[in-house]
């Protein structure tokens, strides 16, 4: 028996959902965007929708914790490998994620006549 197909008429319509960005992830979109303190502020609180005031004291502590951080490192995870049956202390596996350059492909026409 053949399934009959839905058309997009027959669907309920998409709900989104809109959540607006807490002020830790304002403060934070903000710092990627500019460098300025003043223009994180303004950032900031037009994401949260705040008034500026209020957003400042946010952004002020966090340019200080940032400032206190060291400089950037890459993406680093640490895994705890299982422990082994002879009861060793578990090892500790560092992976580090790094970018591959992309690869590209050259499309040629027809081969070249060997005869010529």
């Amino acid at each position: 028996m053949k399934k009959t197909q839905k058309s997009f008429q027959d669907l309920p319509p998409i709900r989104v959902r809109r959540e607006p960005p807490t002020v830790t992830e304002a403060v934070t979109a903000a710092q990627d965007l500019a460098d300025d303190v003043e223009q994180q502020v303004e950032i900031a609180a037009g994401l949260i929708g705040l008034s500026p005031d209020e957003v400042r004291p946010h952004v002020v502590a966090a340019a200080k914790a940032a400032a206190a951080r060291p400089a950037h490192r890459p993406q680093e995870h640490r895994i705890l490998a299982p422990s082994s049956p002879n009861r060793a202390p578990p090892r500790t596996v560092v992976v580090e994620r790094r970018s591959r350059p992309t690869v590209v492909i050259e499309r040629r026409g027809r081969p070249l006549d060997p005869r010529r």
